[in-house]
């Protein structure tokens, strides 16, 4: 069948040593592919506490050189199996660090919701945390107009796609996406710009009271896009679970 069949497309794999003791897999947002980290992973793949640290990436399904096709749904259910197929064939034995860019925020949290203990950290960049209450509001939509005039001065094309359209549908405006988050038993690292002109920055602070165990969060001074103010912070973190 099909879907049985579905594996995201691996654009970069790279360790600077032949056992590595971690491994660290990105995932990018809406309207992109895998690249979105081109400027993160020479950060982070030329620091020398690093060195340890096994760098993976995909384009999701609908993206670069990953699966498109009609038959597709571009949920979650879609995103999750070819991710998990994926990461089957890396075949791990050391712990992995999920991170997400903006859409690939929700998707790894949703893998680390469906696959328990799989995943070690969550580490959210420019994580889009919106209650029901806010996807209900008939204003929001001026906000999500906002992002597809951004995205339509790139590329026009992309809004009648499928895949843009089931993503933002089906995965950015899931209702559930709030209620996982602040139930996530994974820990889970925030990162976020006080600039960024596409998340509902007000709501972190309250969503880290609900799961203060799990959830920690960075402010920096950017905006929405993965910028060295970004992934700056990641080396920390990542230096942080190679000593644990």
């Amino acid at each position: 069948m099909w879907n049985k069949e579905l594996v995201l497309k691996k654009t970069h794999d790279f360790s600077a040593v032949k056992d590595p003791k971690l491994a660290v897999i990105f995932i990018h947002g809406i309207a992109s592919d895998s690249s979105t980290f081109k400027n993160a992973l020479r950060y982070l793949e030329g620091t020398r506490s690093l060195k340890e640290v096994r760098f993976v990436t995909f384009d999701l399904l609908g993206s670069g050189k990953s699966p498109k096709s009609a038959k597709l749904n571009y949920d979650y259910k879609d995103q999750l199996e070819a991710l998990h197929n994926a990461i089957s064939k890396l075949k791990l034995r050391v712990p992995l660090i999920l991170v997400g860019h903006s859409l690939g925020t929700f998707i790894v949290t949703r893998y680390a919701d469906t696959y328990k203990k799989s995943v070690k950290k969550l580490i959210l960049v420019s994580p889009p945390v919106y209650t029901i209450e806010d996807l209900e509001n008939p204003a929001f939509e001026a906000g999500i107009k906002v992002f597809k005039d951004a995205v339509s001065l790139k590329n026009r094309k992309i809004l009648k796609e499928k895949a843009f359209i089931n993503s933002m549908e089906k995965i950015v405006l899931d209702k559930r996406n709030y209620k996982v988050l602040s139930e996530i038993k994974t820990p889970t690292v925030l990162i976020y710009g006080k600039l960024d002109q596409f998340i509902s920055s007000y709501n972190i602070p309250k969503i880290l009271k609900t799961n203060p165990k799990y959830l920690s969060a960075i402010k920096t001074e950017g905006r929405h896009g993965v910028s060295h103010d970004k992934y700056s912070k990641l080396v920390g973190i990542l230096e942080e679970e190679l000593n644990a």
